[in-house]
């Protein structure tokens, strides 16, 4: 579970600067949606369970001809676990998230008619789906305004001091509550595209950040011969 250590902002952001930060990171970024490709809710589901320790070209690669076969909890069933695990070899755990993936398809067709459920509970009690898995279905599928927090999540929102929390949990539920209403369908994937493409762990690419002026973080650091201020927004 990641920790809130060296990337720890000095500081929290008013409610005036969230508000400006996220105007521009709506503004410097594509409509908000997720990087995995998706049918349906249900190859929505398979797809963000699969990504689990994976990365989102990864999964994309192997789902594209999987979900030519597979758009509902019977065709997973029909397929197998042998011949999904066929499709999924190239991805980290792949034999335990195909028995994952087998069972929780059983039970969406046993409990739920087949259907993915618009419920964080009904979700989080099926094989391989936490409360961050919970979140992306609700959000992306059902237009819900969750708030999923992963790595990238995690780390904009403590090393920035949009919302400092110790743990995922602690984040979400801060950013519930600083994120103005307009803005949190869409904050879910413009906080982890910019903590994938410019606030990246090891080195953020602070001169191409579109929220600098306001960011806390006391290591940020601007490109050389652009010290009179953060750069423009990119449209």
């Amino acid at each position: 579970m990641p920790q809130a250590r060296s990337t720890t902002a000095a500081g929290r952001l008013t409610p005036e600067e969230v508000e400006q930060f996220f105007a521009r990171l709506k503004a410097a970024q594509p409509p908000p949606a997720p990087e995995l490709r998706y049918r349906n809710p249900f190859t929505l589901l398979v797809a963000v369970v699969l990504s689990a320790q994976a990365t989102d070209k990864g999964v994309n690669r192997v789902t594209e001809r999987l979900f030519e076969k597979v758009q509902r909890p019977e065709d997973l069933l029909a397929l197998g676990e042998e011949g999904l695990i066929a499709h999924i070899r190239t991805i980290g755990l792949y034999r335990s998230k195909a028995r994952h993936l087998m069972e929780l398809a059983r039970i969406l067709i046993a409990r739920h008619g087949g259907e993915v459920p618009r419920d964080r509970e009904a979700l989080e009690r099926l094989p391989g789906v936490g409360r961050k898995t919970a979140n992306v279905v609700l959000n992306a599928a059902f237009g819900e305004p969750t708030i999923a927090v992963d790595t990238h999540v995690f780390r904009v929102a403590n090393r920035t001091g949009l919302a400092p929390g110790r743990t995922p949990l602690e984040v979400e539920r801060e950013l519930e509550r600083v994120v103005p209403d307009c803005y949190k369908r869409g904050a879910h994937h413009w906080l982890i595209r910019h903590g994938r493409y410019v606030c990246k762990a090891r080195k953020p690419d602070c001169g191409r950040c579109p929220v600098w002026d306001l960011c806390r973080y006391p290591e940020k650091t601007l490109p050389m011969g652009d010290r009179n201020g953060p750069p423009a927004p990119s449209r």
